[in-house]
């Protein structure tokens, strides 16, 4: 399992920690996303062979926010 921490901006309150952490947990391959509104991040474990970093900038994309890698 590998892990990694994506840079997020926009996120401000609860529904964007489960709105991001919602999206990444539905792909497969990843097992954990953990928001931190503070520091604008998510830490993400997940799979290399089964999602891609790609895929998971998208997922957070797609709920509207910016990834900043």
């Amino acid at each position: 399992m590998e892990k990694k921490t994506l840079n997020v901006q926009g996120m401000t309150c609860g529904h964007c920690k489960m709105a991001v952490e919602g999206a990444l947990k539905k792909l497969d391959g990843v097992s954990s996303a953990e928001v931190n509104l503070e520091a604008a991040n998510v830490a993400v474990t997940y799979d290399e062979s089964k999602v891609t970093v790609e895929a998971m900038k998208e997922a957070i994309e797609d709920q509207g926010y910016e990834v900043v890698l």
